[in-house]
């Protein structure tokens, strides 16, 4: 009779300490006499990394304080042993069995029973070694020993040859371990090492080792088919079925389907009436669950696997864009570069995504729900997840899934010219088969990306562009093979109904648009196809962050604008002494950096300068810096949802931020701290990404010394058509109304508009006025949604009197508690000092006669209203930033 298949997890009990170097593999993991400062055995937490050990029994400083990641680094440096000593219970005995290890970081060696078990070189391939002597009941030993990835990368490098790359130890390019764990511009160098995923004993006589289940849906969405592909393995006996069984969202059974069971086994599950997946904005996202069972002839279950599944149809829509006409900037023609779902053309506002930590298992599945439901709140439709973190864990596509969060999946490379000598494809080969058969039933994901800015970093160093182009060597680009043929050919195998796109960015037709000459369009340049990282702005060019109309393209996968994080964030991780603007640990805690060297710090002092008047405080040096980038991120997302317009003029087919998340306390380009604060762009962002927004600026072709005295203005709808009333105002900055319009406005679904300000509406260039233009009508909050104003920059030119911020709580009867927020002058970007989540809206302007009320969390009216007029901080005067 074949039985169930026996689990056994093995996570408790585990020591660790580091590896004396004068012993032997065996003399290591014994309790015998030690080398003078070797130290004994530690508990170890497994899941678990040495830092995150050495950190909790308080045997280093916690890195993220103070400049303590200067002095952890020694741990990167030595050889770091495990050992367990586990029972195995006389339940385990089948025909076969197993040791599993669903990730080892990163160059590992495994002993049982002080016998080699098994070695591994990528942290991103599970390890399963099946025993050749089945284990007895009772007592077994354990060993793990990690070497040092930084000592074995340069051996690697050494015999190799070093490779161009960005960021972090140029040894990294040649191991199979998160790239950002090395350092990079906005993380600490934290080279970890340990069993970072789960480990297990398992034993079966029969097991489901492979289960397929793609989707097919009809054009018109009205019929659905899984077909279900499921490998076995062991001892086949008579009588054995397979049964699926498919439930609905609310449990409800669907179909159901048994059969004799084969080793490989197919079938196909109809759907009549499918329940469709959609994005976050566009729809529900019902889950089916899909059950499958292994079940003995006497109806017990020998093994089962359950995941969810979404009914939704995907396509990268490339097609030719028409002309937009005048109003909207960009070189055309080109081709769109457009996500599609059941459909319907999605803009994919949304961000880039890295590992949240860079102490993994530290990061808890309701802490990735949080951060996913952030995204959410702030209408953001995609994340991408970057390609110097990790395959994601599970927790993360099962919150993008529920909340209808669409992926950008990039394989693990970035920043750099990759080896393919054939021990490195290999391991790679084995990498993206992992993370294809695990991650390729998930509606969530979108896309998958072969790397991040290896064609951008190959471009620059010559060995990418035009072939026969002057410089460029072709040769050198050892990885590009990788990228489009190893890569593509395993997801058309595994997962052929995704998109796979080379690299970002990328642009397909770079070669085909090189004249004989070599002359041609850069790839990671090009506008008109393709995706593009514009980072004209902060970086490159350092364009003022009112031009990013200029550097949009088909698809701005990245693009961002640095901020301090939360001051409570900064006063948590930096010593008392050093907390002022410019202390040496404030810029340790910056790690941006450009080819000249770390010099984030100066560019965040640019762009606040260039806005703003100075500060002295932090606090008030923590707000600037965050009001700018909430500016500029306003700018840049109202820029690139501008160009998406009708159908066939897609422009711009989504706007993915650099960064949603923070890995640790720093100065970054993230929306939301690490300690999970929104930050004013946040607020911004979400604003700009509404289903209904408007946007009106004074254009500026030339940039802030030459500005027009024209205003110009833009609606951005989602999926419901509008129709109401457009208020056009201007205000002196003491108040006083200048002039107001009205006029009735409908518009389309789903589409960018260009609206007229009223006749001869135009903003005197030497009068320091406000535009504002704000929709009313059906679902518009007074004074808060679809509303904007332009004001008058850079505005450290004016002399902005105090506005006189009033804010009061109220409560109704039911115990609901609103903040009511009131101006005598308008006020710019009023920012109210609250924890996470207390409030519903934040940084906002105020106009005068105009109540801005937001609703608070429950339970925090009463302490919000204590605190009074402390609670507001706006942009006041040239003398200071603090009101």
């Amino acid at each position: 009779m074949t039985r169930a298949v026996h689990t056994q997890p093995l996570h408790s009990g585990w020591q660790f300490r580091a590896a004396d170097p004068a012993l032997g593999d065996a003399e290591c993991f014994g309790d015998g006499a030690l080398q003078p400062g070797t130290e004994a055995w530690r508990p170890a937490t497994v899941p678990g990394t040495v830092y995150s050990d050495l950190i909790a029994q308080g045997a280093i400083p916690d890195p993220w304080l103070g400049r303590h990641e200067a002095d952890v680094q020694w741990v990167a440096e030595r050889d770091w042993c495990y050992r367990l000593t586990f029972e195995v219970l006389p339940d385990a005995t089948r025909d076969t069995q197993a040791l599993a290890f669903d990730g080892l970081d990163t160059f590992a060696r495994v002993w049982l029973d002080g016998r080699p078990l098994a070695t591994s070189d990528n942290m991103f391939v599970p390890l399963r070694v099946r025993l050749a002597e089945r284990l007895t009941p009772g007592p077994h030993t354990l060993w793990m020993r990690f070497d040092s990835a930084l000592r074995r990368g340069r051996e690697l490098e050494a015999h190799h040859g070093a490779r161009p790359l960005w960021n972090g130890d140029a040894s990294r390019l040649y191991v199979r371990k998160a790239p950002y764990h090395y350092g990079w511009d906005w993380g600490p160098a934290l080279l970890t090492a340990g069993p970072w995923q789960a480990i297990r004993l398992e034993a079966h006589d029969l097991r489901i080792t492979e289960l397929a289940s793609p989707v097919w849906l009809a054009d018109d969405g009205r019929r659905a088919r899984i077909d279900v592909h499921t490998t076995l393995d062991g001892r086949l006996d008579a009588g054995v079925t397979v049964q699926h069984r498919l439930l609905d969202a609310a449990g409800t059974l669907v179909t159901e389907h048994a059969s004799a069971a084969a080793l490989t086994h197919a079938v196909s599950l109809p759907v009549a009436a499918p329940q469709l997946w959609w994005p976050a904005g566009y729809g529900a996202q019902p889950l089916y669950t899909l059950q499958t069972q292994l079940l003995a002839a006497d109806g017990c279950v020998i093994d089962t696997h359950t995941r969810r599944l979404g009914l939704r149809r995907l396509r990268l829509v490339q097609a030719p864009v028409a002309d937009l006409g005048p109003g909207a900037r960009g070189p055309e023609p080109g081709r769109s570069f457009v996500f599609e779902v059941n459909g319907v053309e999605i803009f994919c506002g949304g961000a880039n995504w890295i590992p949240d930590d860079n102490l993994l298992e530290r990061i808890t599945p309701a802490r990735y729900r949080e951060r996913v439901q952030q995204a959410v709140d702030a209408h953001l439709v995609m994340l991408r997840v970057w390609g110097g973190g990790i395959y994601e864990t599970d927790a993360f596509y099962d919150a993008c899934d529920a909340l209808g969060v669409l992926v950008w999946q990039d394989f693990v490379f970035a920043c750099g010219l990759y080896p393919a000598h054939p021990a490195f494809v290999a391991s790679v080969e084995a990498e993206a088969r992992a993370a294809l058969t695990r991650l390729r039933h998930r509606p969530s994901l979108a896309l998958w990306c072969g790397n991040n800015e290896d064609y951008m970093l190959a471009e620059a160093v010559g060995a990418y562009g035009p072939a026969g182009a002057p410089g460029v060597d072709l040769t050198r680009f050892d990885a590009r093979p990788i990228y489009e043929q190893l890569l593509p050919t395993l997801c058309a195998a595994l997962d052929p109904g995704r998109p796979y796109w080379p690299g970002s960015p990328y642009t397909a037709s770079t070669e085909a648009n090189a004249t004989a000459t070599g002359s041609g369009p850069r790839p990671s340049q090009d506008m008109t196809v393709g995706d593009r990282h514009s980072w004209e702005v902060w970086h490159q060019l350092m364009l003022p962050y009112q031009r990013y109309a200029e550097v949009g393209s088909r698809f701005v996968s990245e693009f961002g604008m640095q901020s301090h994080p939360s001051l409570a964030v900064l006063e948590a991780c930096l010593p008392a002494e050093e907390r002022f603007v410019g202390s040496r640990a404030l810029q340790w805690h910056n790690k941006a950096f450009s080819p000249v060297g770390a010099d984030g710090h100066r560019r965040l002092a640019v762009y606040r300068a260039d806005n703003l008047p100075p500060s002295v405080t932090l606090a008030d040096e923590v707000y600037a810096t965050q009001f700018v980038q909430a500016e500029a991120l306003r700018h840049a997302y109202e820029a690139f949802r501008r160009r998406w317009q009708q159908p066939g003029a897609r422009a711009c087919g989504g706007a993915l931020v650099w960064q949603l998340n923070d890995c640790w306390p720093v100065t970054s380009w993230a929306l939301i701290d690490s300690a999970g604060t929104p930050k004013p762009a946040w607020y911004a962002v979400r604003r700009a990404m509404a289903p209904l927004a408007v946007a009106v600026r004074r254009d500026l072709p030339g940039g802030l010394a030459d500005a027009s005295s024209a205003c110009v203005a833009w609606a951005m709808t989602g999926v419901q058509a509008w129709a109401g009333r457009a208020r056009w105002t201007l205000h002196s900055v003491d108040g006083e109304v200048v002039d107001q319009h009205d006029a009735p406005l409908a518009l389309s679904a789903h589409t960018s508009t260009e609206l007229a300000p009223p006749p001869c509406w135009r903003v005197e260039p030497d009068r320091a006025l406000i535009a504002t233009l704000a929709l009313h009508g059906e679902g518009v909050h007074h004074g808060r949604d679809a509303c904007s104003s332009a004001w008058p920059e850079p505005l450290r030119w004016h002399r902005l009197a105090d506005p006189q911020v009033r804010a009061t709580v109220e409560s109704d009867a039911t115990g609901q508690h609103t903040l009511v927020l009131q101006a005598v002058r308008p006020a710019k970007g009023v920012w109210v000092e609250a924890p996470a989540g207390v409030l519903a809206d934040n940084f906002v302007d105020l106009l005068p006669g105009v109540p801005l009320r937001v609703s608070l969390s429950p339970g925090q009216g009463d302490a919000l209203a204590a605190l009074g007029e402390p609670l507001i901080r706006h942009l006041q005067t040239l003398q200071g930033l603090r009101g």
